[in-house]
């Protein structure tokens, strides 16, 4: 009795909720409510997968700019001075810088392919600190130490690879004099390429072309005293082929120097360039200039 009292009713029942069901089956076009809360969620997953590969990508790709810009140094005093080998060193001097010039032309447009890969840590600082970068900790953290081991294993595959390279440019002069040579170098690149920034050369020659060669003038200015490297990765490197990369002149010259540089050319060029004007401003200002000319 209790069988057909209690139990029965309710499997009765069940099996009619059952065919409810089977008569008004859900649309498959319509999510689920639980599909709807999940969406936010997983679109975030691929947001921050996308950002982490993103960022590895250009670690990978400062890592291997360090190292290619190494060997390209190192190639063009090679071919200069042991396969062409000019009979006047004004000629073998000249024959350097032009090519050098090239080579700066390549890792410009490699830089540009890329999506923001670089060799200078200088360069990571400076889209740091104006706003262009992926953060501070990333820049510290990642791209800097990316740069060094790549610059590092660039020198020692050069070095395994063509011994009479030699042992890289050093200091040669007072530590205080090579840290005012490669400050002031450093805070002239700095102040060219922001300057360049600022006035929105469209053309990818002209920027280049400027950049090199004020890269390049300091690089002869200031070579025979601290060997104008301007890029701490490089000094790195051979420095630590050397031995010497923890003494106190690498650190304060070839490290400290260029990074205060870096930002008081950021701040110089804040300072003294002229603000961008708001296209409302810019038509006013055309609307002035047409009255006046009135």
């Amino acid at each position: 009795m209790f069988v057909r009292s209690c139990v029965l009713p309710f499997i009765h029942s069940q099996k009619k909720r059952k065919e409810k069901k089977r008569k008004f089956p859900r649309s498959p076009f319509i999510p689920s409510f639980s599909l709807l809360l999940s969406l936010p969620n997983s679109i975030k997953t691929q947001q921050l997968h996308s950002s982490i590969m993103a960022k590895l990508r250009l670690m990978v790709f400062d890592f291997a700019l360090a190292t290619m810009w190494i060997w390209a140094g190192a190639l063009v005093k090679l071919l200069v001075v042991h396969v062409i080998a000019p009979s006047s060193p004004h000629d073998a001097e000249m024959l350097k810088i032009a090519l050098s010039v090239g080579y700066m032309f390549l890792f410009a447009w490699l830089e540009r392919l890329t999506g923001g890969g670089s060799y200078n840590p200088l360069t990571v600082l400076v889209s740091t600190v104006t706003g262009n970068g992926h953060g501070y900790l990333f820049s510290a953290f990642g791209r800097i130490p990316a740069q060094v081991l790549g610059a590092t294993l660039g020198v020692k595959l050069l070095k395994s690879t063509f011994p009479q390279i030699g042992h890289g440019p050093r200091l040669a002069t007072h530590i205080h004099h090579g840290a005012m040579t490669e400050g002031l170098a450093t805070f002239v690149v700095i102040m060219v390429s922001l300057t360049l920034k600022k006035k929105r050369v469209d053309s990818f020659f002209v920027k280049t072309w400027i950049s090199s060669i004020s890269k390049m003038s300091l690089h002869v200015l200031s070579s025979d005293l601290t060997g104008g490297i301007m890029n701490p990765a490089s000094a790195f490197g051979w420095a630590f082929a050397r031995g010497d990369h923890v003494t106190i002149e690498h650190v304060l010259v070839y490290w400290f120097a260029p990074i205060q540089a870096t930002i008081f050319g950021i701040w110089a060029v804040r300072f003294f360039a002229k603000p961008e004007l708001t296209e409302a401003q810019k038509t006013e200002e055309k609307e002035e200039i047409k009255s006046k000319s009135e």
